[in-house]
């Protein structure tokens, strides 16, 4: 076999993956009563700045352009291929509330500590994993329930690393949280 035709085999397979796994994903939306991991939008750099302030956006890293357009499809898509999003919870950090805002406009955003990017202490982390673990559990609405939050976490929380603004939808397992779908938005 020719190397061109295995490097076009391999593109694509590994396209045709995720595309499959987003369709799955949608499927479950559309039957809402579902929990979303949403990844906040490109917001380029790691960590934060030495001067950051939790309510001051001029001190964080900030969604990019390309960042505040995945925000925006990734509203119209979920407006347009699923049931509607009953409750929206984000980080409180400006990238995670800007993605909703752009996303979903300014209607109700409940900001949650424990959507914050995972630290430096375990106590804490385990903590914030507990009190977004009882969130999930006590939600019963038939809309979908969003969570805003960062990578780190739904690494943490799931073993998956997830790419920017790609959500994945999650069920309680035990003490840890199940995937049951992804989407990926970009």
């Amino acid at each position: 076999m020719r190397l061109s035709a295995i490097i076009s085999i391999t593109l694509f397979v590994l396209t045709a993956i995720p595309a499959a796994a987003t369709e799955a994903g949608w499927a479950l939306l559309r039957n809402g009563g579902q929990v979303v991991l949403l990844v906040h939008a490109n917001a380029p750099g790691t960590g934060e700045p030495a001067n950051f302030e939790i309510g001051n956006c001029r001190t964080q890293r900030n969604l990019s352009e390309r960042g505040r357009q995945q925000a925006r499809k990734i509203g119209a898509l979920i407006a347009a291929r699923s049931e509607p999003v009953e409750q929206i919870y984000s980080s409180r950090y400006c990238r995670a509330l800007d993605t909703v805002q752009l996303a979903f406009g300014t209607g109700e955003i409940i900001e949650l500590a424990a959507l914050d990017p995972l630290g430096t202490d375990p106590e804490a982390d385990e903590a914030a994993h507990d009190e977004v673990l009882k969130l999930i559990r006590e939600y019963s609405g038939s809309g979908n329930l969003l969570l805003v939050t960062h990578r780190e976490n739904v690494t943490a929380w799931t073993g998956i690393k997830p790419r920017e603004a790609e959500a994945i939808i999650v069920v309680p397992d035990g003490d840890t949280l199940r995937s049951t779908g992804r989407i990926v938005f970009n």
